[in-house]
């Protein structure tokens, strides 16, 4: 039995090793056997380039639309205790006097 990893675009489990390479006969896939190792953790940035974590307080850089409200998420709105996600709208928090919803962290920044 192969001690070497299913192929990560196929999941198939026919992988050949050609020098410093595994290579995948089935769809053709290569990718370097210390891949796993390098792989980085993702990090969320706010509209300044800082580094977002869960729990932080982020305030709203400009008015927002809000879908399905007749009024906007105003400019200056502090939001704490956020938490990241992943997906297009990379924020998940309550916000007081609107209720829970995601925001994109392009529109937010480190309070």
């Amino acid at each position: 039995m192969s001690d070497l990893p299913n192929c990560p675009e196929c999941n198939s489990e026919y992988i050949y090793k050609v020098g410093a390479l595994l290579t995948c006969p089935e769809c053709a896939y290569e990718w370097s056997s210390l891949e796993p190792l390098l792989e980085k953790a993702r990090v969320w940035k706010d509209a300044n380039g800082t580094t977002l974590l869960d729990g932080d307080t982020v305030t709203v850089i400009k008015d927002l639309k809000v879908k399905g409200s007749s009024s906007a998420l105003k400019g200056g709105t502090k939001v704490k205790n956020i938490r990241l996600i992943d997906g297009d709208h990379d924020i998940d928090c309550k916000i007081d006097g609107f209720g829970a919803m995601q925001l994109k962290s392009e529109f937010v920044r480190k309070a």
